[in-house]
């Protein structure tokens, strides 16, 4: 079987698990939701667009197969997401591709989460019916290994394996004889997630399609009650179109049209539309909009590439909550 033909087949058979996967949902019953959030300052401009896109380490974040190919030996990314009530996302990439990506892309991912303090109560049989213990610090931690190749100069695929892990601070749980003592129980769980995907380019401009499933994983639980990660399938599409009016146009000018649509485990489906403005592959304007989104929809942001150093910058209005702002500082060598 030729790789081509390889190729389809393996696009077949992830459609089909997408159909199979659709018909069951569970609204509101996954956690570990920082897995879920947009970090990338490009990316979240773009409403988080990013299945068919390829760039680089940042590509690890959204579909493992965009860093096959990476043209330059090293991409590294750093960033910070100032998400909703104060919650902070650090996170950082980094890709190398020997011997000009011959034998493949390997890169490495790591996502840090701090949510603020939290005040500690517990049951108590006063007036209140409850009293205040510590100050909680929760937090998440996400470390990934990733590996992107491109089979063909058409397809190419890619994956991550992730360790994640969230404490949620320390509970007092009484113990003892009529439960009058009363004993620490630290709420650290930690386990393994897998995101992998695949790039098709169509031959036909530059004409994109791809798919992504990220944060496949076991049930895991606290104490009693199990639940899933944000599992997610992704299929997607880009173009830049004034490819069609490229002889008219000239070669300075970009304008790339990405599109998304996500089907997650815990909500319904959902459509992402990106757009970037690019000029001289030095000045990038960009504009998203996610449709059926509560709280989320529009996200606007800009980037500059310099001498292989970018930044990108993301702004996005939160509905009731307040706006959030992402930067990322990405330099390739």
């Amino acid at each position: 079987m030729s790789r081509n033909r390889l190729a389809k087949v393996g696009v077949l058979i992830v459609m089909l698990v997408l159909t199979s996967y659709g018909r069951d949902i569970k609204l509101a019953q996954t956690g570990f939701q920082f897995l879920s959030v947009g970090l990338d300052g490009r990316g979240s401009a773009l409403a988080n667009a990013m299945t068919t896109v390829d760039h680089g380490s940042g590509a690890l974040f959204y579909n493992p197969a965009g860093v096959a190919r990476q043209s330059r030996l090293l991409d590294v990314s750093l960033g910070q997401n100032r998400w909703i009530d104060n919650i902070q996302y650090n996170y950082g990439s980094v890709t190398v591709s020997p011997f000009g990506g011959r034998y493949g892309v390997l890169g490495l991912s790591v996502v840090s989460v701090d949510y603020g303090e939290v005040q500690g109560t517990m049951v108590w049989g006063n007036e209140q019916g409850y009293i205040d213990t510590e100050i909680l610090e929760p937090s998440a931690l996400s470390l990934g290994i990733g590996y992107g190749k491109a089979l063909t100069d058409k397809f190419t695929v890619g994956g991550q394996v992730k360790v994640v892990s969230q404490s949620l601070g320390t509970s007092l749980i009484p113990s003892g004889e009529g439960g009058t003592e009363l004993r620490v129980k630290s709420n650290i769980l930690a386990t393994t997630a897998v995101d992998f995907g695949t790039i098709y380019r169509t031959g036909f401009r530059s004409l994109v399609f791809g798919m992504s499933v990220n944060n496949f994983s076991r049930e895991v639980k606290y104490e009693q009650e199990q639940f899933e990660l944000p599992l997610t399938f992704k299929i997607g599409m880009s173009l830049d179109v004034l490819d069609l009016v490229r002889s008219w146009v000239g070669p300075g000018m970009s304008m790339l049209v990405s599109v998304d649509a996500l089907h997650p485990r815990d909500y319904p489906e959902q459509l992402n539309v990106g757009l970037e403005y690019g000029w001289q592959d030095r000045l990038y304007l960009r504009g998203g909009y996610m449709l059926v989104s509560d709280e989320q929809s529009v996200s606007l942001g800009f980037g500059l590439r310099l001498f292989g150093l970018g930044i990108d910058y993301a702004y996005a209005p939160f509905g009731v909550f307040d706006k959030v702002q992402m930067f990322t500082i990405r330099l390739s060598y």
